[in-house]
This record gives structure tokens, sequence and C-alpha cells, in this order.
């Protein structure tokens, strides 16, 4: 079914979202804003409309709607750790939104972002740990060593933090896959169940109608039969009625009443 005005207006606009979000944008930029809250406009539009498109298609256009605006959100956030946080619970689309697109362009800014505020939170976490050198310039090149060996070690457990939760997001994604296999295992096999009952009783419909159309054949033949039957019973009493009537005249005529 070709597109609406509507939703190539709206696809136009989302593509133009997309890019502005892999762009490098400058503090107090409005514009992205205000168009990720015309696209929820617009896909409210589209979901009323009655030549609405397909419900997969739907359901992607929400999708990418709602990674921009939990993408915006996240980046109002104070600290990194909050943002990273908050980035790893987006959801990017999975399909392309114009043909030109190889690879979905929401995917490209959520491995951005989340580069980017995975650096940020490295940052402030060397930050934070390193101690500075104001002593006198006998000290200096010892607690120089020590704030590297602190640098190393905090990059050492903030490299041990982030591996442990991509691990965990590896089994969760794993997890959430196969009980994603489990229900549509379940689904196909009720909807093989559904369909076989389906047929036994589109099966069973059919054999009642045949039963229903022999016995209507069978009740109209027997009611011809009992109005034969009546028919003869009739006659055959009225013939008898007459033989009787007759062979009482007969009889009086032959003999006659004593005197």
């Amino acid at each position: 079914m070709a597109k609406t005005r509507l939703e190539l207006n709206f696809v136009r606009l989302l593509s133009r979202c997309e890019s502005m979000a892999c762009e490098k944008r400058e503090h107090g930029e409005w514009r992205l804003e205000k168009f990720v809250g015309a696209l929820e406009e617009m896909i409210a539009s589209i979901k009323k409309d009655a030549r609405k498109p397909a419900p997969e298609l739907l359901i992607e256009y929400s999708r990418k709607v709602d990674f921009l605006k939990g993408l915006l959100e996240a980046e109002k956030l104070s600290s990194p750790t909050e943002k990273a946080l908050a980035n790893q619970f987006l959801a990017p689309g999975r399909t392309p939104t114009i043909s030109k697109e190889r690879t979905p362009v929401t995917k490209t800014v959520h491995l951005q972002t989340q580069a980017r505020y995975t650096g940020e939170m490295r940052s402030e976490l060397l930050e934070k740990n390193t101690i500075p050198s104001t002593d006198s310039s006998d000290g200096y090149p010892r607690k120089r060593k020590g704030s590297i060996s602190n640098d190393k070690q905090s990059e050492a457990e903030l490299d041990a933090v982030l591996q442990h939760h991509h691990n965990m997001q590896e089994k969760l994604a794993e997890e959430m896959l196969r009980l994603t296999q489990n229900l549509k295992s379940n689904t196909l096999a009720a909807q093989n169940v559904i369909k076989q009952d389906n047929q036994t009783l589109s099966q069973s419909l059919k054999l009642a109608d045949q039963n229903f159309e022999k016995l209507k054949t069978e009740s109209d033949r027997l009611e011809q039969h009992a109005k034969k039957s009546v028919n003869w019973i009739l006659w055959i009493m009225l013939i008898f009625v007459c033989f009787t009537f007759i062979s009482m005249i007969l009889f009086i005529r032959i003999f006659p009443r004593l005197r």
C-alpha cells in the first residue's frame, strides 16, 4: 500500500532527527527536542488514520521515536553514570528508515552515545582518584608514581565494572532471546492446535449439515408415506361400510320380517 503524505512527512522528519542525533550538538540545542515532539504528534495521527501502515511498521516507528525521546532525556541527566545507565535501557530501531541506509541510524547513535558516556565515566573516575602533587620536589616523583599507579588501578576497576555490565547485558539478551524463542514455539504450537480444532469443527459442521439434509429428506418421505397409508385405510373403511350396508339390505330383502 502506498504511503500517505502524512507518513512521508513523518519518515523525512524521522530521518532528519536521526541525522541530527548522530551529529555533535551544542549545549542548549532545542531543535531536535522540538522535532521529536512533532514526531510524537505525527505518529499519533498516523495511528488514527484509516490508511495507516502495517502494525509491524507502526511498532518500528514508535520504537525509533521512543529511542530519540529517551536519548534526549538521558542527555539531561547530571552524572555520566546515570546517562550510561539510561542509555543501556534504550532500544534502537531494527530496520533502516530510508532505503539509502544500510544499517539503522539509531543503532549507530546508540553505540556512539554508549562510547561517549563510557568515556565520560572513565574521565570522572580518573579525576576523582588523581592525587594533586603540591609538596616539595623531593616527594614529587614518589607521589607522581603513586598517582600513576592509582590511575592504572582505577582504569582496571572501571574496565572490570564495564566488563561486568557488558556480561550482564549479554546474559540478559540471551535470556530474552531464549524467552522469545519459547514464546514463538508456544505460539506456533497453539496456532497448530487451533488450526486443527478449526478443521475438526468445520468437518463436524459439514457432517451435521449432511445429517440434517438426510433427516429432512427422510422426514418428507415418511410424511408422504403416512399420507398414502391414511388414504388407503380411509378407502378400505369406506368400502367396508358400503359393503355392510348393501349386505344388510340384501339380508332384509331375502329374509323378510316374521309376522
